[in-house]
């Protein structure tokens, strides 16, 4: 049976109530009537449609998926198509005819990470779309991380130490050590009171990168196996979003966990001395712990990489780059787009000067549709 994971997905989003009811809180309080609104990353397009209840005057909702096309239906549906606008494309790319009052996204990851891509949106926005005494939803973000309890999932990482098949397969333990893991923790399996790693203003962070060292008090025995990291964001004054596994109202949203090479037993009051670092937007991030007398470990998401020596080849400054036959042929698509040709046209050309690499003018059309839509306007 088909499913389609992004309906999946956002179902789950719209059956969240708690972030579903924050949203319209905050938005209620943040957009006054008449304002102009930018929703980034706008999905099924829920947060214009708050606004335009809050009374927007109009809202731009940019979507770079083909999800867009539902949006328009659920704006339809619900009363607002004459006040908003779909875009299809990111907003970094995009130019609106007007400055705008209020820019909203959720784009806010388990652990801040992809808020890495919302803060550099916010700052583009910020700089070329935002109104001077514009306001920005959520308004700060705050990453926080405790050490866990968490043997289930430590054991995908211990998997690997065993063999299968009577085979050994022990090599791809250090890349899943290093690797970062979705998880629903719950309270109780948080070993130490949370520390705060990182804050940001969207509305003045000029950079994603944080760096933090600190240390926990076990305030039970227990084992650590690593630590979990989640996000508090303020959409508005007085209130927040959170997936805390210690909120009583937490959000719908997986916290990410960072394993330790072996678990460490842990007496109440013992201390863990803990490290992170992090370059957000590109998913890079270190993290090292110490338990006095007991262990150490130290991770970086680079070395959980799946990297290989063609992938490091190519990386190098010295490569000289040459294309591929399909590297060829998308450059001949993108040189045919003139903004005279149509794509039929295109795609008889790019079949006939490439023929060895389609089995039919259909195969070469999906090929070149594939690039118009992701680079034409």
């Amino acid at each position: 049976m088909y499913v389609c994971q992004t309906l999946l997905e956002h179902r789950n989003y719209l059956a969240d109530s708690v972030r579903l009811s924050a949203y319209d809180k905050a938005i209620g309080a943040v957009v006054k009537p008449g304002d102009v609104v930018l929703d980034l990353g706008s999905g099924t397009g829920i947060l214009g449609l708050f606004a335009c209840r809050a009374g927007a005057r109009h809202v731009y909702s940019v979507e770079s998926s083909s999800l867009i096309g539902l949006a328009r239906k659920i704006c339809e549906a619900n009363g607002f198509v004459d006040r908003v606008t779909f875009l299809r494309g990111f907003s970094t790319e995009l130019e609106l005819p007007e400055k705008v009052d209020v820019v909203l996204a959720d784009q806010t990851g388990e652990f801040g990470f992809n808020s890495g891509g919302l803060l550099r949106s916010f700052r583009d926005a910020r700089r070329r779309l935002l109104k001077g005494d514009g306001k920005l939803v959520p308004s700060s973000i705050e990453l926080f991380a405790a050490p866990v309890e968490c043997p289930d999932i430590f054991q995908q990482v211990d998997f690997w130490h065993s063999s299968r098949a009577e085979l050994d397969f022990s090599p791809v333990h250090s890349t899943a050590a290093n690797t970062t893991y979705f998880v629903d923790v719950q309270g109780e399996q948080v070993l130490a009171t949370p520390a705060l790693v990182a804050s940001f203003n969207p509305s003045l962070a000029s950079t994603d990168r944080f760096s933090v060292s600190t240390s926990f008090a076990a305030t039970r025995d227990g084992t650590l196996n690593g630590f979990v990291g989640w996000f508090s964001a303020e959409l508005a004054p007085g209130v927040t979003l959170t997936n805390s596994p210690l909120a009583p109202a937490a959000m719908q949203r997986s916290q990410l966990f960072f394993p330790i090479v072996q678990p460490v037993a842990l007496c109440k009051g013992d201390r863990v001395e803990f490290k992170m670092r992090s370059l957000m937007a590109d998913s890079v991030v270190t993290w090292s712990s110490t338990v006095p007398g007991k262990g150490s470990s130290k991770h970086s998401t680079w070395n959980g990489m799946l990297l290989c020596k063609e992938d490091l080849r190519r990386s190098q400054p010295s490569f000289v780059p040459d294309l591929t036959q399909w590297g060829r042929a998308q450059l001949s698509v993108l040189s045919l787009c003139d903004g005279k040709r149509a794509s039929v046209d295109i795609s008889q050309e790019v079949f006939r000067n490439h023929s060895q690499l389609f089995n039919s003018l259909s195969d070469a059309s999906a090929f070149v549709n594939h690039i118009v839509a992701r680079y034409s306007k």
